[in-house]
């Protein structure tokens, strides 16, 4: 949702360190790390990860929401 031109929801979100995915649990649903970092640029959606070129590129093997990069 956008109020005000900010996307809520977006404060919550933090990414894994690992394997960069976007998440809002306190453990990594795609790894099982708890290391994350608030400091994130760029989302790539994977549905099929074994059909898309950028995610083999991206070396990711679990459908999501990850960040392009990460600090």
């Amino acid at each position: 949702m956008i109020i005000n031109g900010v996307v809520m929801g977006l404060e919550k979100q933090k990414v894994c360190r690992k394997c960069r995915r976007i998440v809002l649990e306190d453990k990594c649903p795609a790894c099982a790390v708890a290391e994350f970092s608030r400091t994130w640029k760029g989302v790539v959606l994977i549905n099929d990860p074994n059909g898309s070129e950028i995610a083999s590129l991206l070396e990711l093997k679990v459908p999501g929401k990850y960040a392009l990069w990460v600090k």
